[in-house]
C-alpha cells in the first residue's frame, strides 16, 4: 500500500454515491415499472433495454477508461465481471422475495430469450480470447460481431415476444407481467423525462462508485484482474442490485429479473467500447487466463439461471432454490479463480 495516499476521500466519495444509489435506485426501478405498463412493451423488455442499460453506465465508464489507460486486464474483468456479480445479485433478490422461490414465479419467455442471447454473446467473447491474432485495424472482429449479434438478438427477442410461441405454465405462485390500470392512463412525457433523469442522477453516482473503486485499487496495489473482476465489478454493479430488490418488493418480479439478464447483455457490449479504447491493438491479445475463466464462469451461471427459470422449483428452503444456491457458490469459485 502506498502509504503517501489515503483511502478516507475514496471510501467517503463510495458511500455517499451508495447512498444515493440506495435512494434514487429504487425511485428508478418504479418508474421502469409504470414506463413498461404505461407502453405496454413489458417488464422483461423495458428492465433489459432500458433498466439494464441505465444501471450499466458505471461499468461503461469504468471498462472505458481502464483501456485508454492501457489496462486491459482491468477493463475486461471490470466489464465481464459485473456479469458474473449480477447474476449472483439474483440471491439476493431470492431472499428478499418470501413467498416462492424467485425463478419459479418470475419465469417468462422474454427472459428465457434475453438469458439465451447473453450466452450467445458471451461465446463471441470466449472466441476472441482463443483467436488472438485476428484483427480489423485495432480491434478484435468479435467485437463488431457483438454489435451486430446485440442488434440481431434484440430484433428476434421482439418478435417471439410480439408473437409468442411458448408460455410458461401459471401457478399459484406465479406472477404474471399484467400492466396496472392506472400507469396505462399516466402522461408518457412526464413519465419517460422522470425516468431518464433518475437514470442519469443513478449513472453519475455510478460513476463515482467506479472512480472510488479505482483509487482504492491504485492505493491498494493489488492485481488488476482480481480488483477489477470483484470490487470494481461489484462496485459499479451496485445500481443492479438496489434496482433488482427494489422491483421485488414492488410485486415486478418480470422487471427484476429482467434487469439482470439484460443489464447482462448489455455488458458485453463493453467489450467492444473497451477494445476500440484500447489503442495498443485487440485487447482481446492481451487478457490473462483469469478473464478467460470469467468468462466461462459467467456462461455456466447463466445457464444455471437458465435451467433454474425452466425447471421452476417451486420452494426451498426459505423459499430459496437450488439454482440459487448454486449461483452463490459458483460466485465464490469466480472470486478465487481472480485471487489464484
Amino acid at each position: 500500500m502506498n502509504h503517501d495516499d489515503s483511502l478516507i476521500l475514496p471510501l467517503a466519495v463510495f458511500v455517499i454515491a451508495a447512498a444515493v444509489i440506495a435512494v434514487l435506485g429504487v425511485r428508478l426501478s418504479n418508474r421502469a415499472d409504470r414506463f413498461a405498463d404505461r407502453t405496454g412493451l413489458g417488464e422483461a423488455v423495458i428492465g433489459a433495454v432500458i433498466l439494464g442499460g441505465m444501471t450499466s453506465l458505471p461499468g461503461t465508464v469504468a471498462a472505458a477508461t481502464f483501456a485508454l489507460d492501457g489496462r486491459a486486464a482491468f477493463a475486461i474483468s471490470a466489464a465481464l465481471g459485473g456479469i458474473a456479480v449480477q447474476t449472483a445479485f439474483l440471491a439476493i433478490a431470492d431472499a428478499v422475495y418470501w413467498r416462492a422461490n424467485l425463478e419459479h414465479a418470475a419465469a417468462s419467455l422474454a427472459n428465457l430469450l434475453f438469458g439465451a442471447l447473453l450466452v450467445a454473446l458471451l461465446a463471441i467473447v470466449l472466441m476472441g480470447m482463443v483467436t488472438p491474432d485476428l484483427a480489423v485495424g485495432h480491434v478484435h472482429p468479435a467485437s463488431i460481431l457483438l454489435i451486430v449479434a446485440y442488434v440481431g438478438g434484440l430484433r428476434w427477442v421482439h418478435e417471439a415476444c410480439k408473437e409468442p410461441m411458448w408460455h410458461p405454465r401459471l401457478t399459484g405462485e406465479t406472477r404474471e407481467d399484467v400492466p396496472d390500470e392506472h400507469s396505462r392512463r399516466e402522461p408518457l412525457g412526464p413519465l419517460a423525462l422522470d425516468m431518464f433523469l433518475t437514470g442519469a442522477a443513478v449513472a453519475v453516482a455510478g460513476w463515482a462508485i467506479a472512480w472510488s473503486a479505482d483509487r482504492t485499487a491504485a492505493i491498494t496495489e493489488l492485481g488488476d484482474s482480481l480488483l477489477g473482476g470483484t470490487m470494481v465489478a461489484i462496485s459499479t454493479s451496485l445500481p443492479e442490485l438496489v434496482t433488482t430488490v427494489a422491483a421485488v418488493r414492488q410485486g415486478a418480479l418480470t422487471l427484476a429479473v429482467g434487469g439482470i439478464l439484460g443489464g447482462n447483455t448489455f455488458d458485453t457490449l463493453f467489450v467492444t467500447l473497451a477494445d476500440a479504447a484500447y489503442l495498443k491493438g485487440p485487447i482481446l491479445a492481451d487478457v490473462t487466463a483469469r478473464e478467460t475463466q470469467l468468462v466461462a464462469m459467467s456462461i455456466l451461471m447463466t445457464s444455471v439461471l437458465l435451467l433454474g427459470l425452466m425447471r421452476r422449483q417451486r420452494t426451498g428452503p426459505g423459499n430459496i432454490g437450488a439454482e440459487t444456491v448454486l449461483l452463490v457458490v459458483l460466485y465464490a469459485i469466480v472470486v478465487l479463480l481472480l485471487g489464484a
